[in-house]
């Protein structure tokens, strides 16, 4: 599996704007935010896409989607409500082989998406 640039943040051999870190996962703000709030999460452990997860990291995945409503929690966007995304593939718009979930808030989301 190639090395993504998520796995050097995760090594923190490049900088990015952290706002949520734990021993399994680690969240920042998108480069290029399409929302006033824009926000990637993903596992520290190296799974390329959605359909590489196995059986046994569904415990993680499920962290992962806790941590998501977590932070929406804190940060005061979860009341009145925000999207989140898993690019999936080429097809699906995925860019970065690394499993992430786009969190965006801030606006009203329109459907569909694009």
């Amino acid at each position: 599996m190639a090395d993504t640039i998520f796995d050097k943040i995760v090594r923190r051999e490049i900088p990015a704007d952290i706002v949520y870190e734990n021993d399994e996962l680690l969240a920042f703000r998108d480069l290029n935010p399409q929302a006033p709030v824009h926000v990637l999460f993903i596992p520290k452990k190296a799974i390329p896409t959605l359909d590489d997860a196995a059986p046994e990291d569904a415990a993680l995945l499920g962290r992962l989607l806790l941590a998501v409503a977590d932070y929406a929690r804190r940060e005061g966007f979860a009341e009145q409500g925000y999207r989140v995304v898993n690019n999936c593939r080429e097809y699906g718009g995925q860019t970065v082989y690394h499993l992430h979930l786009h969190v965006l808030a801030g606006r009203r989301m329109g459907w569909p998406p694009g």
